[in-house]
C-alpha cells in the first residue's frame, strides 16, 4: 500500500473544506493573531477572510483599510509571510482563476512601488468571484 497517494488525497481533501467567512465570523483567537501581525488595527473590521491551510498558519482578507496575506511556516520563520496595502496604496489587482490543482485561486496585488504579493481564495467559483469582486469594488471606492 502507499502511503503518499492517500495523504495527498487527505491533504486535498482538507484544504477543500476551507470556506469564504465573512468579518464578523472570524473566530477571536484568529482576530487576536491577525492584529499581534500588525495586519488589523483596532478600529479596522475584517469583510471576508479565507484560510488555505490553517487560520493559525495561512489567511488571506481584504478589510475597509486594506488587502492581506500571512503565511507562517511551522518549521522554518524565515519563510513567514505577511504582506499587506492599504487600498490607496494598490494600483493594480489582477485575479486568477485558472490554476493547477493543488493551488487556490488569487488575487495578485500590485502596490504603488511596483512590490507585488498574492491573496488566496478558494471555494466555489461564485464564491470566489464573490470575493473577488467584493474587494475590488472597495479598493475602487477608495480611489475617488
Amino acid at each position: 500500500m502507499r502511503i503518499f497517494p492517500i495523504l495527498y488525497i487527505i491533504f486535498v481533501f482538507l484544504l477543500s473544506c476551507q470556506s469564504i467567512q465573512t468579518g464578523k465570523n472570524v473566530n477571536n483567537s484568529t482576530i487576536k493573531l491577525i492584529k499581534s501581525l500588525g495586519l488589523l488595527a483596532e478600529d479596522e473590521q475584517i469583510i471576508k477572510y479565507y484560510s488555505n491551510y490553517t487560520e493559525r498558519r495561512a489567511g488571506n482578507f481584504f478589510t475597509n483599510r486594506r488587502i492581506a496575506h500571512y503565511w507562517l511556516d511551522e518549521h522554518d520563520q524565515s519563510k513567514n509571510d505577511t504582506s499587506f496595502a492599504y487600498y490607496e496604496s494598490i494600483v493594480a489587482i489582477d485575479t486568477i482563476y485558472a490554476v493547477p490543482d493543488t493551488f487556490s485561486p488569487y488575487m495578485r496585488i500590485t502596490r504603488s512601488d511596483s512590490t507585488t504579493f498574492k491573496v488566496f481564495v478558494g471555494g466555489s467559483l461564485e464564491q470566489i468571484k464573490v470575493f473577488f469582486e467584493d474587494a475590488i469594488r472597495i479598493w475602487r471606492n477608495h480611489k475617488r
